[in-house]
């Protein structure tokens, strides 16, 4: 990629996050951690409890981009086939024709995942992971590019499942809304932000234009110093006393892809250990489980962040 189309490419992502800002009060770094999500071609996961912007921010990303968009509301009597589709037989045809779900789309927003069953939840799993479906021994593939945004409620909060581990390290981020600070909430009450501006909202990137930007990020240099790093806190993870189960494989690839996109972001060609540490939490604390033998007055949903704070601040960083 030349210079000049790195700039414009750079600009591009400028003006997206500038967007989404508008829409967003007071949570400037929940927007970078979305947009570092997608362009490193991964899915996010929003907690929060309800009316702090969980859903405004998925659909305000998916307007942005320009894609095909479709919402799930997830409820407790949903089907997999409801998600991902069904199989009709066809007096006309004498045959079975394939009716695809909303999952056939370029950015699905799951709203209240957790308040489906398992059993439902584990219709995203090979969408996720592979980019298709499989219905009835047949395979299907998904647009690209391909994005889940869902949103959930704390685990704690009633007729909530709670995510199965397989399904949360299929997230590459999970970003946390709480509520905003006082000058922020001011200044929602005082401009109607959030739906008006929301409804007004305009595309700023294509799905070309994210594909371009997913291919750029995964240009961007890392140094084998930070490589060492990254996999130093993940063995960590795997080797502490407070956690029975560590960061996969597939979670150090995330945070390696997730520093490319956080270094694409602010027109870098290359990672620094500001890259990395920063996203070790969001990317690392909901692949964890931690034991009963850490003793906390946090919440159980927010000790896996605090133990994963205090693994990352005891790993050196590189120099």
């Amino acid at each position: 990629m030349s210079p000049e189309t790195a700039l414009a490419v750079s600009n591009k992502a400028a003006d997206l996050e500038k967007a989404l800002r508008c829409v967003i009060r007071g949570k400037d770094e929940v927007v970078r951690l979305a947009l570092v999500s997608i362009f490193a071609r991964g899915h996010l996961l929003i907690e929060g409890v309800p009316g702090v912007g969980k859903t405004t921010l998925g659909q305000a990303l998916a307007r942005a981009i320009d894609c095909t968009f479709q919402r799930v509301q997830f409820t407790s009597d949903m089907l997999p086939s409801d998600v991902l589709g069904i199989s009709v037989y066809s007096a006309l045809e004498q045959e079975f024709e394939f009716k695809r779900g909303p999952v056939f789309t370029n950015v699905l927003l799951a709203d209240e995942i957790n308040r489906t069953t398992p059993k439902t939840q584990s219709a995203l799993l090979e969408a996720m992971n592979e980019g298709q479906v499989t219905v009835d021994a047949h395979s299907y593939e998904l647009p690209r590019p391909f994005l889940v945004i869902a949103t959930q409620n704390p685990v704690e909060h009633y007729g909530t499942y709670p995510l199965p581990e397989s399904q949360m390290d299929r997230f590459l981020m999970r970003v946390r809304m709480g509520y905003p600070e006082a000058a922020a909430e001011r200044e929602i009450l005082r401009s109607q932000a959030g739906a008006a501006h929301l409804h007004e909202m305009r595309p700023v990137l294509t799905g070309a234009d994210v594909l371009e930007m997913q291919e750029a990020a995964k240009r961007i240099r890392v140094d084998e110093s930070l490589v060492t790093y990254a996999l130093e806190i993940v063995k960590r993870t795997r080797e502490s006393e407070y956690l029975s189960l560590g960061v996969s494989p597939r979670g150090a690839q995330a945070l390696y892809r997730a520093a490319q996109a956080m270094a694409f972001l602010d027109g870098r060609s290359f990672c620094t250990p500001e890259d990395f540490k920063p996203l070790a939490v969001p990317v690392f604390a909901h692949r964890v489980v931690v034991n009963g033998g850490y003793a906390s007055t946090l919440k159980k949903s927010e000790q896996a962040d605090q133990v994963m704070r205090e693994i990352v601040e005891n790993v050196a960083v590189p120099l």
